[in-house]
């Protein structure tokens, strides 16, 4: 008899969880209704395309509705119910995905299945335009075994590719564009590759644009970390600059390699259809434009620039540098030549000795011995960067570059001279053996040394700038202050030691990896990689440029963010603070604020009170699920806002100013929302005897009081960690342990509140929890940082400043 009740109770239960609820895109006054023709078997996940959907149920089937015009029957292209895929019957999918004009799922064993249109390829399957049915993608890894396949944990799907992220963490790619973030100009690409960038790296997410994609990728650990190089592996440009400006000096990080930035489509379509050749023709034709800009205006330049040390490495060195880059047919991204024109590079070499020799004959001068000079005036090309000189070294190298190639002479003059600053910065930390060959350098050749690595710095930027009118750079070099002592004499040594030492905390506020933690939750140490392209500026870095290969959001960094959304044109990065941060197309307010520029993510401006706990991005609009005082969530609305009858609204009506909050607070609980072009659904779960409610309560409060934790963190710890007099010996000490529990007690909550998000995603099985399965990992932190009456009372007072705080906020 009770074995009766019970099963009668789950199945009404399961008439209650997973309802699908469905909007049309445009309108936020529409009153949502039930998926047409739709049963009643439980949802787990839905994906929506241009005109068609997928959807998975709780026994692992898949359903496709809408508009699918790549099915064999003339009755299945526009069903009127969602139509069971027979081909994934007893596979048990786990989950699915959905591009502008194709699906994939990926089953419980780790195969990809996929269908719909094909026309670039992002089906997997060659010379066919339509897969109307799951069709199975064969994923190998030849580097491990060519007959092991690759077993897939997640599918995203643009509109013209498809990327898999495997259990190992790492990506594959298919279809065609840049997005795929392959070296290659061969599309379509029906057979998966790996994206070769982000291998060894743990990637914990993937989602896809319709031309862009994006990789939550976590931090490596701190052994892991090396120590930071002073140029670009890539174009050797210089990682910290420093500028001169009229009343200031600007000193910065934010490089940019711009040989990430991929080739205009009329120059990708005359490079050869060969994948291994491609970078090497591309930077040949980028090195062409350099070479025929600088030999026009640099012999000028080059004049004011003592040339005896090219003319003394042309004859070896530059000799033998050329023979390796000859010998080195291709070259990976890593490792690219700084002048890939070989032949061009050795002509201009010779125009600058046949100068420098007519120079020498006239005034009488013998050229400097070569010997002593060779390794400083040429220095290994293919190489990575040495950590013999210091980044205050290049600092000043830099911002000789800036002024000019006549810093040098202009040095001697002032009352700060390059050599002083060299020998004082020299005597930090360094390679071994150093020193030792510094010091074997006389005042002259170090400057002619000095002069010769500024010009080659001055000519490597210039090479590498491709999207840079280099006469204009030329011109307006002409017309700034050459006056390095002036610019220097704003920067004292002080401040110049300051910025060369190396900034440590005596407590780490980011706990460091404790290994079992880590495994059973989310990490919150993460990165946002982007690539593909960035018309609209959804790449996040600050240009509209598209990329090639992955490049890191650095103005994410730090900001713990725990997933990502694609729209077509615009990005949505979550955070574990339940903050979003948007970035890409505004045209209609999809980005949830009005802050321009919006090529950076910026913080939407959804709800002053209550966080952030899921997105979703469509077409050209955004949702968020919000928090409320119920526990119930809210659903916001933000975008395209199509004008309903009678409205007299302007035809370049701009859609939403501001998120708006929709009306749906009947419907139940959701616990998921999905946007596609014109409509977008969300799944709902009814309140079954208190339970779903019990899991939102505790997901909320989890999340606000990990909100609160942080912000006890950045406004109360900190500051005092950064105080130079903290009090005693015993104090201090006190106060670090104090400081490292709440920390690591902080970060744990922090996963456990992103975990619980994910939770509230899936089937919402109690046994499943981490706090029940895993009780101890929790009770010892709590534990710990309760050991200590001293700790309770600091963390009391840590509360109180932290209400004291925000009481101030609100007041201001």
């Amino acid at each position: 008899m009770d074995s009766k009740k019970r099963s009668s109770t789950e199945a009404e239960g399961s008439k209650e969880r997973g309802l699908v609820h469905v909007w049309q895109a445009g309108s936020c006054s529409v009153t949502p209704e039930r998926l047409p023709g739709w049963g009643e078997k439980t949802v787990l996940q839905a994906a929506l395309g241009v005109k068609h959907g997928v959807l998975l149920t709780e026994d692992g089937a898949v359903y496709s509705f809408g508009n699918l015009p790549w099915r064999n029957e003339p009755a299945e292209i526009c069903p009127s119910s969602p139509i069971l895929e027979n081909a994934l019957v007893g596979q048990y999918a786990v989950t699915v995905a959905a591009g502008s004009f194709h699906s994939g799922a990926v089953t419980e064993s780790g195969v990809v299945y996929m269908w719909g249109e094909n026309s670039a390829g992002q089906c997997a399957v060659a010379n066919q335009p339509y897969v109307p049915e799951p069709n199975p993608v064969s994923i190998s890894d030849s580097e491990a075994s060519s007959l092991l396949a690759v077993r897939i944990l997640q599918l995203a799907c643009g509109e013209e590719h498809t990327l898999a992220l495997s259990i190992s963490r790492e990506i594959w790619a298919w279809g065609t564009g840049c997005q795929l973030g392959l070296i290659t100009t061969t599309f379509p690409v029906t057979k998966p590759q790996k994206v070769e960038h982000l291998a060894g790296r743990v990637v914990l997410q993937v989602a896809c644009g319709a031309f862009h994609s994006l990789a939550l990728v976590q931090c490596l650990p701190s052994q892991d970390l090396k120590p930071v190089p002073e140029r670009c592996n890539q174009c050797s440009q210089l990682l910290i600059t420093m500028t001169d400006k009229e009343d200031h000096v600007i000193i910065s990080d934010s490089h940019c390699c711009p040989l990430g930035v991929t080739l205009s489509e009329s120059q990708a379509e005359n490079q050869p259809s060969t994948a291994i050749s491609t970078p090497t023709e591309t930077l040949d034709s980028q090195g062409e434009v350099f070479e025929n800009a600088l030999v026009e205006n640099a012999l000028p330049v080059a004049t004011k620039v003592s040339v005896e040390n090219v003319q003394t490495t042309r004859g070896d060195a530059i000799s033998s540098q050329l023979d390796i880059m000859g010998t080195t047919g291709v070259s990976s991204a890593g490792n690219v030549p700084s002048y890939p024109n070989c032949q061009a590079v050795s002509e201009f070499m010779q125009k600058l000795t046949d100068h420098s020799k007519g120079e020498n004959s006239e005034d009488g001068e013998k050229p400097v011995p070569s010997q002593p000079l060779v390794e400083e005036a040429v220095p290994n090309l293919h190489s990575p960067p040495t950590t013999s000189t210091s980044a205050l070294n290049s600092l000043v190298v830099s911002c000789a570059s800036a002024v000019g190639v006549r810093v040098a002479a202009t040095y001697e003059a002032g009352a700060l001279s390059l050599k002083k600053v060299m020998n004082f910065y020299n005597t930090a930390p360094c390679e071994p053996g150093a020193q030792a060959g510094s010091g074997s350098i006389g005042p002259e050749s170090l400057k002619d040394s000095r002069e010769e690595q500024v010009k080659q710095e001055s000519m490597q930027g210039k090479k590498s700038s491709s999207l840079v009118d280099i006469r204009e750079e030329e011109s307006e070099g002409g017309s700034r202050r050459l006056s390095l002592p002036g610019l220097l004499s704003q920067v004292s040594p002080r401040l110049l030691r300051k910025a060369a030492r190396v900034k440590t905390r005596t407590v780490v506020l980011t706990p460091t990896y404790s290994g079992e933690a880590d495994a059973l939750l989310p990490s919150l140490r993460t990165e946002v990689w982007t690539w593909g392209k960035g018309k609209e500026g959804q790449l996040g870095h600050g240009d509209v440029l598209p990329r090639l290969q992955p490049l890191c959001v650095k103005c994410l960094d730090g900001k713990e963010v725990i997933h990502l959304e694609a729209g077509a044109y615009h990005s949505l990065a979550l955070t574990a603070k339940s903050q979003v941060y948007s970035w890409g197309s505004n045209t209609f307010g999809q980005l949830g604020h009005s802050d321009f520029p919006t090529t950076v993510p910026r913080l939407a401006k959804v709800n002053g009170k209550n966080g952030v706990w899921s997105v979703a991005a469509g077409q050209d609009y955004s949702l968020f699920l919000v928090d409320t005082e119920d526990f119930q969530p809210g659903l916001y609305y933000s975008g395209r806002q199509d004008p309903a009858e009678g409205d007299n609204l302007p035809e370049n009506h701009s859609g939403t100013k501001t998120p708006v909050l929709l009306s749906c607070s009947k419907l139940g609980y959701i616990s998921r929302v999905t946007a596609g072009k014109d409509s977008y659904l969300a799944l709902v779960d009814k309140n079954i005897m208190g339970y779903i409610a019990s899991l939102h309560e505790l997901a909320t409060t989890e999340r606000r009081f990990y909100s609160k934790l942080s912000d006890i963190k950045s406004q109360i710890l900190r500051p005092l960690l950064s105080l130079e007099n903290l009090g005693t010996a015993s104090t201090v000490q006190l106060l670090q342990e104090v400081a490292s529990r709440f920390s690591k007690l902080c970060y744990l909550i922090g996963q456990h509140g992103a975990s619980l998000s994910s939770f509230l995603h899936g089937i919402k099985e109690a046994r499943s929890l981490v706090i029940l399965k895993h009780a101890s990992l929790f009770l010892d932190s709590y534990t710990e940082q309760v050991s200590s009456p001293v700790s309770c009372s600091v963390s009391a007072g840590f509360f109180c400043l932290g209400e004291q705080l925000l009481n101030q906020k609100r007041l201001d």
